[in-house]
């Protein structure tokens, strides 16, 4: 039913978790960032700002013609309301979750991304630049570790997409020089999540699609 053009990057894993949470029916397409499969014709035709992931619906809800959307956050909010999961119905837990997931999108995505670039991957090392980046995860950390003080999950009670797309970008917590030791309510939230069955079979694509090397 569902085409996904993935990578295994945070971004590629927050709509394989929703995949595997739903029980949908999907086909993976690995588009490799690293060759630079990104930019391929075809793929732009799906994904006009070059950036995995991005999926074809090719049974929206409306009967239509094949559906293909672009970004990890429209994505989400697509499936959720196709499907009717991991989304409250109710008009404030789903505004709480769809403002954590925004969060996410403008915030602790691209700034753990700057983190992850200057830290990580640039060729040249800028202190300013690492300390900046390491700084305002850490901020942003603190915030979601005090969201999670009185909450099961991000939103509430219940799991759902602001989780989802959340998750993936704490995984990568020792990158971005973050200690989940230091936020008590993030590692009992991540914990909960990383042994989520589904949680198991999204993340098993890595070995599949991208194995570490050795």
């Amino acid at each position: 039913m569902i085409d996904l053009y993935y990578w295994t990057t945070p971004n590629g894993h927050k709509i394989s978790l929703f995949l595997e949470e739903a029980g949908l029916p999907y086909n993976v397409h690995p588009i490799n960032i690293s060759q630079g499969e990104q930019f391929q014709p075809h793929f732009l035709k799906i994904a006009p700002n070059n950036r995995i992931p991005a999926i074809v619906d090719h049974e929206p809800a409306d009967g239509g013609e094949p559906l293909s959307l672009f970004e990890s956050g429209a994505i989400l909010l697509y499936l959720a309301e196709k499907t009717g999961l991991f989304l409250p119905k109710d008009l404030r837990g789903r505004q709480t979750a769809l403002q954590w997931l925004f969060w996410q999108m403008g915030g602790l995505g691209p700034m753990a991304g700057q983190n992850h670039h200057f830290s990580q991957f640039a060729a040249e090392k800028i202190p300013y630049a690492i300390k900046r980046y390491i700084d305002e995860t850490a901020r942003l950390y603190g915030v979601l570790n005090k969201q999670l003080a009185d909450h099961t999950f991000v939103a509430g009670s219940e799991y759902s997409i602001a989780d989802m797309a959340i998750y993936p970008w704490i995984v990568s917590h020792k990158w971005q020089s973050q200690n989940l030791e230091d936020f008590p309510h993030v590692l009992r939230w991540f914990n909960h999540i990383k042994d989520r069955p589904a949680t198991v079979k999204a993340y098993a694509l890595v070995q599949q699609i991208n194995p570490p090397k050795a």
